[in-house]
């Protein structure tokens, strides 16, 4: 799968490159929680393969992610440097197992000048990042002419949505965002402004509601998540860290 959307809504109309050894996060502890459930009473989603993979974006420059210790968590850390590159990791979740996305984050400051509808500054210190299927006869002629380019300059399919949480800095949490490039990614404002800057925040969404909330229509199969810290378009310098990434299927019956 290749992350096109994301590439797009970072400010680089091409297509991450391979995974980059230099930055470890495979393997980690923070890898291993990610992707498994934690709710008691809910199906555990299957550890996904092969792993989590650096991509970068060509002429950009990656940000820089590594597994840390934060505060007593298991965290990746990242720092965005007029930046933009992310971690992704290949899952398989079908449309009937879709449920909740658990994540959390730690942002000391916001990037300034920051806009998520602008092209021109449209950067996130964070980004939890959802790729899906869907009927690409549904796609607009624009949106068909970015997937024909995907496909012939790599040989992959792009994903039919892509869905992100992010932190704004200034719209209404639950906000949606269209991307200013593509139709096809669309972005929810789970926290806004200065107040809760400095300290861990721990999120769960239901996967299945903001998709359709944010697409009008229901979601194809889970097939990729990544996290994403981008600076690249306000030229600007961003840290945060990542706590793990967990998804669950629906309650067991």
């Amino acid at each position: 799968m290749v992350c096109v959307g994301v590439a797009a809504l970072a400010g680089c109309a091409a297509v991450p490159l391979s995974d980059d050894p230099l930055r470890p996060v495979r393997g980690t502890p923070w890898a291993v929680q990610s992707g498994r459930s934690p709710l008691p009473g809910r199906v555990p989603f299957p550890p996904a393969t092969p792993g989590w993979h650096h991509l970068s974006f060509p002429g950009k420059t990656a940000t820089r992610f590594h597994y840390d210790r934060k505060d007593g968590r298991d965290a990746v850390s990242v720092l965005a440097s007029s930046s933009a590159s992310m971690l992704r990791n290949k899952v398989r979740m079908e449309p009937a197992e879709l449920a909740g996305v658990r994540f959390s984050w730690k942002v000391p400051r916001l990037i300034e000048g920051a806009d998520l509808a602008l092209r021109e500054a449209d950067d996130s210190p964070v980004r939890v990042v959802l790729f899906f299927e869907g009927d690409r006869t549904r796609l607009s002629g624009r949106d068909a002419l970015m997937a024909e380019l995907v496909r012939s300059l790599t040989g992959e399919e792009m994903p039919y949505a892509t869905l992100m949480y992010v932190w704004c800095n200034r719209r209404v949490p639950g906000t949606v965002v269209a991307s200013p490039r593509t139709g096809r990614v669309r972005t929810i404002v789970v926290e806004s402004g200065a107040t809760n800057l400095g300290q861990w925040l721990d999120y769960e969404r239901d996967i299945r509601v903001d998709y359709e909330r944010a697409f009008g229509e229901a979601p194809g199969a889970l097939v990729g998540i990544g996290i994403m810290s981008d600076s690249d378009n306000t030229r600007s310098t961003s840290q945060a860290w990542y706590g793990p990434v967990r998804l669950h299927g629906a309650a067991a019956r």
